[in-house]
C-alpha cells in the first residue's frame, strides 16, 4: 500500500486525546506525529475533529457459516461489522453447522470464509460432552480459545457440560495456556411456581425474566471461580447480565484468580421495565434486567470488575424468533447488534461520564489483551493500521435499509443512538466509507 498520512485534533492514543497525524505504510502505523504534518510525497488527508481511534475488537459473535446462513453469514456480517466501526472479531463455534468441536469442522468454517470477510474474523473452538480428545487439536490449529455451556445452548449439536466434563477439559487448556469462554447459567433455582407461571403466558417479558433468576448465573460463575483456582486456567464469563455476580468476580479478581468477564451492550441501553409483552427481538440469555441491575454492570465497567463490552450478535430469521406469536418462551434468544456496538455503547457511556479513552479501552484495548493480539487496540507506531473514523458529536436513527445484517429484525430498529462512523480501516486499507463498502477480502486469523 502506498502511504499515507491521516490527521484529526482528536486522535484517541494510549495516552490521551491529542491532536496528532498517524503515517500508514504496509498495514502499520509508521508513527504518530504530534498536530497537524504535511509532508511532500505523502497523501495526506484531514478529519477536522472527528475521532480517529483503534478499530473496535467484538470478542464475541455468532455468524452461523457454514450451514444456517440463512441466519446470518459472513459477507453480511463482516459488512455489519466494518459499517460500525469493528475491524476484528472473533466468531463462537455455534450456530454454524457443523458447530466449531473438531478440526474437520473448523477447516469447513476457513474454507467457507474464504474471499467473504470484509474485516478480520478468528474463530473459538467448542468443548461440548464428547470431544474432550478434540480440544488439543483445535487449540493447535490456532482458535483463539474453548467456548462452554452451562445450560442448554439452543442449539442440540452443542450441548452443555457437567462439572465431570470441565474436569477433563481444563487439563488440557492448562497445556495450552488457553481459555475457557463460559455461558453461565444452571438450571438450578427455578421454583415449581416461576414455571407455572411463565406457563401461563408466554407473551409476558417479566415472566420470561422470572424464568432464568440472577441465582443462574451466580451459581454457575461460582462454580467457574472454584474450577479456575483448582486447575489455573483463565476461565471468562461471557455475557455478564446478572449484577449479584458482580462481586464473585470482584473477589475472585482481587484474589489474583484468572478470571476475565465481559458484558454486551443489550443489557446496558435497554431494560426490562421497558420491554413489551411480545416483543421477542429483545429475547437473550441471560435475559436483559431491571434499569437498577444494569446501572451496577455501568459501574463494574468503570472499576474494572468487567473487562470490556461485547455484542453477542445472535441473530435469527424472524419466523423463528416468534415474532408472529410474540411467545418468548418458543422465540431464538439472540440480540441482532453487530452493527451497533459503537454507538450503543457511546449513547450510554457518554451520559454516565466516560471518556473517549475509556471508551477505546472497553472496546479495542482490552479486548485485543484478553484474545493475545499485541497488535492490535492501540494507536501507536508499531501496531496495525486497524482504525475507525467516527464523529461522537452526530446521532443517527437506527433504519432497515442501513443495516447490514442479514434480517432487519434487532431491538436497535428506530431507536436514536450517538457516534456515526465515516471511514474504516483494516491493515491501512479503507473498507467502509461514508456508507460504501471497499478493498479486498481479509484472511481469517489465527490465534
Amino acid at each position: 500500500m502506498e502511504t499515507v498520512a491521516i490527521h484529526s485534533t482528536r486522535v484517541v492514543t494510549p495516552t490521551g486525546v491529542v491532536q496528532a497525524t498517524l503515517i500508514l505504510a504496509d498495514g502499520k502505523i509508521q508513527d504518530v506525529l504530534p498536530g497537524r504534518v504535511e509532508q511532500k510525497g505523502i497523501s495526506f488527508e484531514s478529519f477536522g475533529d472527528q475521532v480517529i481511534m483503534p478499530g473496535v475488537i467484538d470478542a464475541h459473535v455468532h455468524i452461523n457459516e457454514p450451514g444456517r446462513t440463512e441466519w446470518e453469514g459472513f459477507e453480511t456480517a463482516t459488512k455489519a461489522a466494518a459499517a460500525g466501526g469493528i475491524t476484528t472479531m472473533i466468531e463462537m463455534p455455534l450456530n454454524a453447522s457443523p458447530v466449531t468441536t473438531t478440526v474437520e469442522a473448523l477447516k469447513l468454517k476457513l474454507e467457507a470464509a474464504k474471499g467473504k470477510l470484509h474485516v478480520n474474523v478468528g474463530f473459538y473452538g467448542g468443548v461440548v460432552p464428547g470431544n474432550i480428545d478434540d480440544l488439543d487439536g483445535l487449540l493447535s490449529a490456532g482458535v483463539f480459545g474453548i467456548k462452554a455451556f452451562l445450560t442448554h445452548s439452543g442449539i442440540d449439536e452443542f450441548p452443555n457440560v457437567t462439572e465431570a466434563d470441565l474436569r477433563r477439559a481444563l487439563p488440557i487448556l492448562k497445556k495450552h495456556d488457553a481459555k475457557l469462554l463460559v455461558h453461565c447459567e444452571f438450571e438450578s433455582a427455578n421454583p415449581q411456581h416461576e414455571t407455572r407461571q411463565h406457563a401461563t403466558d408466554p407473551r409476558s417479558y417479566a415472566n420470561y425474566l422470572a424464568s432464568r433468576p440472577a441465582q443462574w448465573e451466580t451459581d454457575a460463575i461460582a462454580l467457574m471461580i472454584r474450577l479456575s483456582e483448582e486447575f489455573d486456567v483463565h476461565v471468562h464469563i461471557v455475557h455478564v447480565s446478572a449484577a449479584e455476580a458482580l462481586p464473585l468476580i470482584r473477589d475472585a479478581k482481587k484474589r489474583g484468580l484468572r478470571i476475565t468477564a465481559e458484558t454486551c451492550p443489550h443489557y446496558l441501553v435497554f431494560c426490562a421495565e421497558e420491554i413489551p409483552d411480545g416483543a421477542t427481538e429483545f429475547k437473550c440469555a441471560p435475559p436483559i434486567r431491571e434499569r437498577a441491575n444494569n446501572e451496577l454492570l455501568w459501574e463494574a465497567l468503570k472499576d474494572g470488575t468487567l473487562d470490556f463490552v461485547a455484542t453477542d450478535h445472535s441473530p435469527a430469521p424472524p419466523d423463528i424468533k416468534e415474532q408472529r406469536s410474540g411467545d418468548f418462551m418458543k422465540a431464538w434468544g439472540g440480540i441482532a447488534g453487530l452493527q451497533f456496538l459503537l454507538p450503543a455503547f457511546w449513547t450510554g457511556a457518554k451520559e454516565r461520564g466516560f471518556s473517549l479513552e475509556e471508551v477505546a479501552r472497553l472496546l479495542c484495548e482490552h479486548p485485543a489483551q484478553f484474545l493475545g493480539l499485541k497488535q492490535k487496540g492501540r494507536i501507536a507506531p508499531g501496531c496495525d493500521a486497524d482504525l475507525v473514523i467516527w464523529d461522537p458529536d452526530a446521532g443517527f436513527v437506527v433504519k432497515g435499509e442501513d443495516m447490514q445484517h442479514r434480517h432487519k429484525l434487532t431491538p436497535y430498529a428506530g431507536r436514536n443512538l450517538s457516534g456515526v462512523v465515516a471511514r474504516t480501516y483494516v491493515a491501512g486499507d479503507v473498507v467502509f466509507n461514508e456508507g460504501s463498502f471497499v478493498g479486498t477480502p481479509k484472511q481469517p486469523l489465527v490465534a
